[in-house]
């Protein structure tokens, strides 16, 4: 508790900031449900960005691996593909969209998979596993659900987007207003 009030103080000047990232994510949330095409337009864009650099940066990695007589030749080959995949994502958003939404939806099914699979290594060890193996065929469900209806299945990745945005950005809200209680208290 000794250490929580010093950062608590130190933050207390800046609760102004918790507050303005709380609307923030207010705002985002509401976005997400009122206009879903915008925020899978933004979500692709960002993932076309991120490959794009992720891809130069492998193939600097690559050209450099060459000058160190290091395996260079699969990081290069991963580079263009990462890039090209940025390009693709950038040109053609909706084609882009459904890329992004083919990954949310292979990470559901292999996460659920190894969730099975460590329930059925943590039955002998513990009760309630089966919490673990529901959480998996859970997972692996919505990654089926998402693969048969992949419109569908990027509403409730947006959807899912705006919720976590709303709900984080009400308790950053609330934190701030307690932050600067406890400030003015503590002044």
């Amino acid at each position: 508790m000794t250490m929580v009030l010093p950062q608590i103080a130190a933050r207390s000047s800046n609760w102004w900031a918790l507050a303005l990232r709380g609307i923030a994510g207010i705002l985002l949330g509401l976005l997400a449900f009122m206009m879903p095409e915008i925020t899978i337009t933004a979500l692709v864009t960002v993932f076309g960005l991120y490959a794009i650099i992720d891809g130069i940066f492998a193939i600097v990695a690559a050209l450099r691996g060459v000058r160190e007589l290091d395996r260079w030749g699969w990081m290069l080959v991963e580079g263009i593909v990462s890039v090209l995949a940025g390009l693709t994502a950038l040109a053609m958003p909706l084609l882009g969209a459904l890329v992004l939404t083919w990954i949310v939806a292979l990470w559901a099914l292999v996460t659920g998979a190894f969730e099975i699979g460590a329930a059925f290594r943590l039955r002998k060890m513990i009760e309630g596993e089966w919490l673990l193996m529901l959480a998996g065929f859970l997972s692996m469900a919505l990654g089926f659900f998402i693969i048969a209806r992949p419109g569908v299945g990027l509403t409730v990745i947006v959807t899912w987007i705006g919720a976590y945005a709303l709900v984080a950005g009400v308790v950053t809200l609330v934190l701030a207003f307690r932050v600067r209680k406890w400030a003015n208290e503590h002044a």
